[in-house]
C-alpha cells in the first residue's frame, strides 16, 4: 500500500482493502476516510468491509463518498474538514487513485 503525506496529520492513498488495515495501523494511522462511493468499480471492496477491519484494529473511520459530476465539491470539502477536526490523527484518506482525497484536503484548507 502506497500513500502520500499531504501535511503533518493527513496522507492520501488509492484504494485500500481490509487486508491493508494492519499495515495502516502499523504505519501509525488512527483514522481512515473513504472518499470513494461503493460499487464504483467491480474490484472495489465495500466500505463496510474496510470499516469492520478498522474497528477491530481500533482505527476510526468516516465515509465521505465523492461521485464526480454528482457530488457538490464544496459540501464534500466542508464534510472532509469537519471530519479532520473530529477524527484522531494521523488520518489516511483514500479513493480510487488518491486524487479526490487530495482535492478534498486542498479545498478543506481554504
Amino acid at each position: 500500500m502506497d500513500y502520500k503525506q499531504v501535511d503533518s496529520a493527513v496522507s492520501v492513498a488509492g484504494q485500500i482493502s481490509a487486508s491493508d488495515i494492519g499495515k495502516i495501523a502499523a504505519a501509525g494511522f488512527k483514522s481512515v476516510i473513504c472518499n470513494r462511493p461503493d460499487n464504483e468499480g467491480w474490484d472495489q471492496p465495500p466500505f463496510a468491509e474496510i470499516e469492520a477491519a478498522a474497528n477491530v484494529a481500533g482505527i476510526a473511520t468516516r465515509y465521505i463518498p465523492v461521485t464526480p459530476g454528482k457530488t457538490d465539491p464544496a459540501a464534500a470539502a466542508a464534510e472532509f474538514k469537519s471530519a479532520l477536526a473530529e477524527l484522531p490523527k494521523p488520518v489516511l484518506a483514500y479513493c480510487r487513485s488518491g486524487a479526490r482525497s487530495t482535492m478534498l484536503w486542498q479545498m478543506s484548507q481554504s
